[in-house]
């Protein structure tokens, strides 16, 4: 079966290990729902609001919104070497159901590798347009690969063996989870208010 994108170009959709249109469907809501859930929350914010911290060891909004990018695009460049070199998936730890609850479930708190922590690498003003450029190139990808990202894959530090649907996947639900951390923020006694926010 194949599916043809506007100019012309021809996709293969189903067979051995390809996404299915449910599973490539799936993957571009989740994107765009993310994307537009989190942008609800935090894109009017003042830089003053973006900046605030509960604590010294807490994270911003703006921070959590720089890991968000910076993850995204190393996913996405992982997912992308490793269907350029047909890298073999490991046999799965868990299916996508059961790894997408636990990304969500925000009671157990994991320190990813120091490479994708926040740094306050962009402006305020770059945050956006880095993030909006990220998922741009994710949603882009979901929508025209045509790699068998079932049958190629590579493992998590955390959750084990992955496929590169499985990691695709994860992009969204990583972002959620940090957007649910900066409405946490957000919540936090002493958050500028908009009124007195600069």
């Amino acid at each position: 079966m194949t599916r043809t994108l506007p100019g012309g170009t021809t996709l293969c959709c189903t067979g051995e290990g390809h996404m299915t249109p449910a599973e490539r469907e799936r993957a571009i809501a989740s994107l765009d729902e993310t994307r537009e859930r989190l942008l609800a929350s935090v894109q009017r914010l003042s830089p003053s609001q973006l900046a605030f911290k509960p604590a010294p060891d807490r994270w911003s909004v703006a921070e959590c919104l720089e890991h968000i990018t910076v993850v995204e695009t190393s996913i996405l460049g992982a997912i992308e070497k490793t269907v350029r070199e047909s890298a073999a998936a490991p046999p799965n730890a868990q299916g996508d159901v059961a790894l997408l609850a636990i990304v969500a479930d925000r009671t157990e708190r994991a320190k990813g590798p120091e490479r994708l922590m926040p740094t306050g690498r962009w402006s305020h003003e770059e945050l956006f347009r880095e993030f909006e450029a990220a998922r741009k190139r994710t949603s882009d990808f979901a929508a025209n690969t045509a790699a068998p990202l079932r049958q190629t894959g590579f493992p998590h530090p955390r959750f084990g063996a992955l496929d590169c649907y499985q990691w695709l996947l994860l992009i969204p639900a990583h972002g959620d989870r940090h957007r649910a951390q900066a409405e946490e923020v957000m919540a936090s006694p002493g958050f500028p208010r908009a009124a007195s926010a600069s």
